[in-house]
C-alpha cells in the first residue's frame, strides 16, 4: 500500500460528521435491542399461549359415532356393558369364572366396537388386500383423523404441504402380532409388516394430508393419548406445528391381552368401572379412538374456527421409584397437579372439576383422590367435583385420556358435568369428610364466569399426565356479525340464491352425502312461528351458513354436485331428486379427472346490450358493485351522462359513443369478481370491443387506460356519417368473398363460424351484394346497427384513433389472448397503435380463434357479457357433444345465472376460492361426516388356536361375503407359495393342476 493510500493519511472527518454517523450507529443499536426484545416477547407470548380444541373425532361404545352422540350417552347416563363379541374369539373356549385358572379369562362383558372389521379403503386409496391387513386401529385412526377435521370445519386438502402435527397414542397391536407370529415365515408380505409398524399410525395420516409436521406414535401404556395432547400443545407452542391432531386408539382384537390382565387380577369380574366405590375391584375394559384439532388460540381467532374449548396448560411425570413398577406414586401425582396449576398460571380454587383417571382399582382411586385434595382443595370454599369416563365405556387403554379430555370439552359446552356411574356406596378408604369433595351421580349444572377442569390419565408405566382445560372464549355479536357497509338497497348474502357443493369419493356415497344432508335440514328447520318474516329471515341466513361451512370446511372430492337454491325447502326438494337417482332441479353433477379443466372467457361485442343490464347483480353482490363504481368515476371526465344512468335508464346505451364504455366497464366488472372466486381463465377471447376488456384483463394497459381507449374508439365511430349496412350471412367465408371481390366498399366484419359471416360496409353495395347472395339461395339477415363497423367505412377515424392509441404504453398479456386480427395469440405485433387500428378497421375472426382453443383442448367456455350470444356462435364451431358453454349471466337472472355458472365450474374441476365467494361469512354449521362405502376388511388367523385350525397352505384368505358364505383365495405362481421352491426339476416348479380343485372342493 502506498504512503498516500494509507488510513492514517486521510484528513480527520469533520465533527458533525462523526456525530452524526454515532448517533446513526446509536440507532440501529436501539433498533436491534427492540427487535430481540419483541423476538423474545413473541416467543413468550406464544409459549404461553392457550390451546383451543377446534374440532373432535370419535369412535366409542354403545354406537358412539360423533362428539353428539358421546355426549347424549354421557348425559343419558346409560349403562352399554355388553358380552365379548362373539366374531372376535371362541369366548367359552377362553373363560372360566374362577380368577386363578392359568390361561383363562375369568371375564366375559366389556364395553366393545361393532364393525371393526369394516373400512373405506377406496377413500384412502388403498388396495383392499392392503387394508385387510392393515391393523384395524391404524384404519380407524385414518377415519376418526378425517371426522376431527371436518368438525373442526378444515378441508383437509388445504393442508398439503403444512405443518400439521399428528400424535398418536396407541400401544396393542394384537391383530398383526398374531397375523405375523401365527404364519409361515416364508407366507408373511409387506403389508402384514407395515401393519406391525405403531409409528406408521401417525404417519399414514400425514401422507393422507401431505402434510410435514411431526408425526409421533406414543405408547407410555394408559396415559399415552393424554401425552398425545400434552405434546400436540408444546409443538403448536414452538411453531414446530400450527395445526395439530392428538389422540389415541385401542382395540382389542385377541384373547391373549385380556388373559394376561386376568393373571394379573387387574379387571373387574362383571366388567365395570366401580370408580371411587366400596365395591371397586378392578377396571372394566372398553376400546375406542378419539381425536383432537388443536391451534394455536390466537390462530383459531384470526381463522374464525369454532373454538370447544381452550387447553390452558399441561404436566408430565414420571412416579420414579414407587412400590412397583406399576404402583401409582401420590408424591408425583401431587407433584404433577401442581406443575399444570403452575403452566396454566391457575390457582387450586380455580379447578371446578376433575375428570380424573379413575380406573376403580382399591389401590388406585384412594391414592388418587388424596392427591388431588391435598392439591386442590387447600382452603377451598366451594365443592370440587370428580368423575371418571371410564364408568361410561370402561378403560380405554391408550385412548382413555383423549376419552376424559373429549367428556370435559362436552360438559363445558353444555354447561352440564354429566352423572359418573357405578358409584352408590363411597369407598371407605377415602376420607370424603375431609375435603370439600362430590361426585355428580345425575347432570350437575355446571356455570360461572370462568370454568376449568382437570384431567388425569396415569399409565402403568409410570407416566403421568394431567391436562387443564378452561371454556372457550365468549365470541361477541359484533365478532360474528356479517361485515356490510353496502346500502339499504344492497341485498344481503341471506336474501339471494346460494350455491351448495357436495363431493365424494364415488357416486354412491355422493347420494348417501346428499340424504345426511336433507336429514340435516329436516333437523334444523324453523319451527312455525307467528312472525313469518323472522322465520323467512332465520332460514335464508342457516342456507348461507350451511352453504359457507360445505364449501370451505370441506376437502372437494372427485365426485361432485352442486346445487342453486332460495330456500330450505327448495334446497331439500333438490337434494331428494338428487339422492332418488333423478335429474336435480338446480344442481350440476359430474366428476373431476386428474387435471383441472382448461378454461376460456369470450367477451361479448357491441350488440349484447340491453336497459337494465348488470342492475340486479349490482344490487346483489358487493363486489361487482365495487367494480362498477370504479369503472363508473374513471367515466365521469369522458361521458356526458353517467355511467349507471346510460346502463339502466336511457335509450342513450344503444348509442355506440355509450354502447362500448358501458359493455367494456360491465364485462370487465364480471370478470373480475368470477377472478375473485378463484375462476381465472387460461385462454381469452374477445369479439370486437371484446378484446379490449380481455386486454385489460391481462395487464397489456390499465383500466383507465383501457376506458380512454373504449371511450375514444366509441365516440369516434359515433362521429361517422350513417349509411352503412351489416349483413350476417349464412355461407362459408370462401364463397362470400367471391361475393364481395367487385365491391372495394363491402368487407368481412366478422368470421363467427363455418357457415356464420358478417359483412359490412355501405349501403348501396351492401344491397347489390346481398341480392346476389340471395339469388345463390344463401340466407342473409340484416343487422340493427348504427354504423358500418369493421369496413372501409371506418377510415375516415383511423388516424385520430391512432393518435389516442399511441398514448398508451402497452404491456405484454400475462395471459393467452387471441387476436381477432389473426385468429391466433397474441405475439409483439399486437403490442402496437397499428395493431388497435386494424383491429377497428379489420374483420373480426372469432372462429380461428374458437379453432384454436378446440387444438390446445379447452373444453370449458364461459361467456362474459350481458347475454348469451358469443356461445351459439362458438358451439357451431365445433362438434355438437364438444365443450361446455355457461353463460356469465343472462338478463332478469343475473345472480342465478352467474352461481349456477359457478357450480358447473366446480362439478368440473375448477378451484373455487370460497372464502372469497362467501367474504362475509364466519359462523359455521355442524355438518354431517363423510359416509364412508364399508366393506370388510379382515384376515382370518391362520394358526391353530382360538380361530381353528390352521387353512390349507395353498389358501391364503378367508374371506366372508354378504350371504354369510365364504370364499376361499389363493395366489399361485412359481415362487408362491414359498414352499414351491423345494417342488423345482431342473428348474422347473412340478405341481399338479388338478390337486388345487380337488383341493378347493374338499375346503
Amino acid at each position: 500500500m502506498s504512503e498516500t493510500s494509507h488510513p492514517d493519511s486521510f484528513p480527520d472527518k469533520p465533527t458533525s460528521q462523526l456525530k452524526l454517523e454515532e448517533a446513526r450507529a446509536e440507532v440501529e443499536r436501539l433498533r436491534a435491542e427492540l427487535a430481540e426484545r419483541d423476538k423474545e416477547n413473541h416467543q413468550s407470548r406464544t409459549i404461553r399461549e392457550p390451546i383451543a380444541v377446534v374440532g373432535m373425532g370419535c369412535r366409542y361404545p354403545g354406537g358412539v359415532r360423533t362428539p353428539d352422540d358421546f355426549w347424549q350417552l354421557l348425559s343419558s347416563g346409560r349403562d352399554i356393558l355388553r358380552e365379548i363379541p362373539n366374531e372376535r374369539w371362541d369366548v367359552e373356549a377362553h373363560y372360566d369364572p374362577e380368577m386363578t385358572v392359568p390361561g383363562k379369562m375369568y371375564v366375559r362383558h366389556g364395553h366393545y366396537l361393532d364393525d371393526i372389521d369394516q373400512f373405506d379403503p377406496q377413500f384412502f386409496g388403498l388396495s383392499p388386500r392392503e387394508a385387510e391387513s392393515l391393523d384395524p386401529q391404524q384404519r380407524l385412526v385414518m377415519e376418526i383423523s378425517w371426522e376431527t377435521l371436518e368438525h373442526a370445519g378444515i378441508a383437509a386438502d388445504k393442508l398439503q404441504g403444512g405443518k400439521t402435527g399428528v400424535f398418536v397414542g396407541q400401544y396393542w397391536d394384537d391383530y398383526s402380532m398374531q397375523r405375523i407370529y401365527a404364519a409361515d415365515n416364508r407366507e408373511l408380505d409387506r403389508y402384514a409388516q407395515l401393519s406391525g409398524l405403531r409409528g406408521l399410525t401417525a404417519g399414514r395420516i400425514c401422507h393422507i394430508l401431505d402434510s410435514h409436521g411431526p408425526a409421533i406414535q406414543l405408547d407410555t401404556a394408559c396415559s399415552s393419548s393424554s401425552l398425545a395432547v400434552h405434546l400436540a400443545c408444546q409443538s403448536l407452542r414452538t411453531g414446530e406445528s400450527d395445526l395439530a391432531l392428538a389422540g389415541g386408539v385401542s382395540l382389542i382384537l385377541a384373547p391373549e391381552h385380556l388373559i394376561g390382565i386376568c393373571q394379573m387380577q387387574a379387571l373387574s369380574p362383571d366388567g365395570r368401572c366401580k370408580t371411587f366405590d366400596e365395591s371397586a375391584d378392578g377396571f372394566g375394559q372398553g376400546e375406542g379412538c378419539g381425536m383432537v384439532a388443536l391451534k394455536r388460540l390466537g390462530d383459531a381467532e384470526a381463522d374464525g374456527d369454532t373454538i370447544l374449548a381452550v387447553i390452558q396448560g399441561s404436566a408430565v411425570n414420571h412416579d420414579g421409584q414407587a412400590r412397583t413398577v406399576t404402583t401409582p406414586s401420590g408424591p408425583a401425582q401431587r407433584a404433577m397437579l401442581q406443575e399444570a396449576l403452575d403452566d396454566a398460571g391457575l390457582a387450586a380454587h380455580q379447578v371446578d372439576y376433575v375428570e380424573t383417571h379413575g380406573t376403580g382399582t382399591p389401590l388406585g382411586d384412594p391414592i388418587e383422590v388424596m392427591a388431588i385434595a391435598r392439591v386442590l382443595c387447600d382452603q377451598r370454599t366451594k365443592p370440587l367435583y370428580l368423575g371418571s369416563v371410564k364408568t361410561n365405556i370402561g378403560h380405554l387403554d391408550s385412548a382413555a385420556g383423549i376419552a376424559g379430555l373429549m367428556k370435559v370439552v362436552l360438559s363445558l359446552q353444555h354447561d352440564t358435568i354429566p352423572p359418573h356411574l357405578n358409584c352408590t356406596e363411597p369407598n371407605r378408604h377415602i376420607p370424603w369428610d375431609d375435603w370439600p369433595l362430590q361426585i355428580p351421580v345425575s347432570n350437575t349444572s355446571w356455570t360461572g364466569k370462568e370454568r376449568f377442569a382437570g384431567i388425569s390419565a396415569f399409565g402403568m408405566s409410570g407416566t403421568n399426565v394431567h391436562l387443564i382445560v378452561g371454556q372457550a372464549p365468549k365470541v361477541s355479536q359484533t365478532e360474528t356479525a356479517p361485515k356490510n357497509d353496502a346500502p339499504a338497497t344492497l341485498s344481503t348474502t341471506a336474501e339471494r340464491e346460494q350455491l351448495l357443493t357436495l363431493s365424494a369419493q364415488s357416486p354412491l356415497a355422493l347420494e348417501e352425502l346428499a340424504n345426511r344432508y336433507i336429514a340435516l335440514l329436516d333437523k334444523t328447520s324453523q319451527v312455525e312461528d307467528n312472525n313469518t318474516s323472522t322465520s323467512i329471515a332465520g332460514d335464508k341466513t342457516l342456507l348461507e351458513r350451511l352453504c359457507f361451512s360445505t364449501a370451505t370446511g370441506r376437502s372437494h372430492l372427485q365426485h361432485r354436485a352442486a346445487f342453486v337454491a332460495g330456500s330450505r325447502d327448495d334446497l331439500s326438494a333438490s337434494l331428494t331428486e338428487f339422492a332418488e337417482g333423478n335429474r336435480a332441479t338446480g344442481a350440476a353433477i359430474g366428476s373431476i379427472g386428474r387435471r383441472a379443466p382448461k378454461l376460456a372467457f369470450l367477451f361479448t361485442g357491441q350488440g349484447a346490450q340491453h336497459v337494465g343490464m348488470g342492475k340486479a347483480l349490482y344490487e346483489t353482490h358487493p363486489g361487482f358493485r365495487l367494480w362498477l363504481d370504479q369503472c363508473a368515476v374513471l367515466l365521469q371526465p369522458h361521458l356526458d351522462i353517467p355511467l349507471l344512468n346510460i346502463m339502466w335508464s336511457d335509450d342513450a346505451l344503444h348509442q355506440t359513443k355509450y354502447t362500448q364504455p358501458a359493455l367494456f366497464a360491465f364485462e370487465y366488472s364480471l370478470a373480475k369478481v368470477l377472478e375473485e372466486w378463484g375462476v381465472v381463465p387460461d385462454l381469452l377471447i374477445g369479439h370486437s370491443v371484446g378484446e379490449y376488456v380481455a386486454a385489460c384483463l391481462a395487464g397489456v394497459f390499465s383500466l383507465e387506460e383501457g376506458i380512454s381507449l373504449v371511450t375514444a374508439r366509441g365516440r369516434l365511430m359515433q362521429s361517422l356519417p350513417a349509411g352503412g349496412q351489416m349483413v350476417s350471412v349464412v355461407a362459408d367465408e370462401g364463397t362470400v368473398l367471391d361475393a364481395i371481390s367487385s365491391h372495394p366498399e363491402v368487407a368481412v366484419a366478422a368470421v363467427n363460424g363455418p357457415m356464420s359471416i358478417v359483412i359490412s360496409g355501405k349501403g348501396e353495395a351492401m344491397e347489390q351484394v346481398v341480392e346476389q347472395l340471395q339469388s345463390q339461395q344463401i340466407k342473409t339477415t340484416k343487422l340493427n346497427v348504427s354504423h358500418a363497423f369493421h369496413s372501409p367505412m371506418m377510415e375516415p377515424i383511423l388516424e385520430e384513433f391512432r393518435s389516442v392509441a399511441a398514448a398508451v404504453e402497452f404491456k405484454s398479456p400475462d395471459k393467452t389472448i387471441i387476436s381477432n386480427v389473426t385468429g391466433k395469440p397474441w405475439d409483439d405485433a399486437q403490442l402496437t397503435a397499428d395493431y388497435w387500428v386494424e383491429h377497428l378497421r379489420g374483420g373480426v375472426r372469432f372462429a380461428d380463434g374458437i379453432a384454436y382453443a378446440q387444438s390446445k383442448k379447452f373444453q370449458t367456455f364461459v361467456e362474459i357479457g350481458p347475454k348469451a350470444t358469443l356461445l351459439g356462435l362458438g358451439r357451431a364451431c365445433v362438434a355438437p357433444d364438444f365443450g361446455s358453454w355457461l353463460p356469465g349471466i343472462k338478463p332478469d337472472a343475473e345472480w342465478s345465472t352467474l352461481i349456477h355458472t359457478l357450480g358447473e365450474l366446480y362439478v368440473r374441476g375448477v378451484t373455487i376460492n370460497w372464502h372469497q365467494f362467501f367474504p362475509d361469512s364466519r359462523t359455521r354449521v355442524q355438518l354431517p361426516n363423510y359416509p364412508w362405502r364399508y366393506q370388510r376388511c379382515w384376515t382370518d388367523v391362520l394358526s391353530t388356536g382360538s380361530q381353528g385350525p390352521r387353512l390349507h397352505p395353498l389358501v391364503h384368505r378367508r374371506i366372508e361375503n354378504a350371504s354369510n358364505s365364504h370364499i376361499f383365495e389363493s395366489t399361485l405362481s412359481p415362487a408362491n407359495p414359498a414352499y414351491l421352491a423345494d417342488h423345482r426339476v431342473f428348474g422347473n416348479t412340478v405341481f399338479p393342476a388338478s390337486a388345487f380343485f380337488e383341493m378347493a372342493m374338499v375346503v
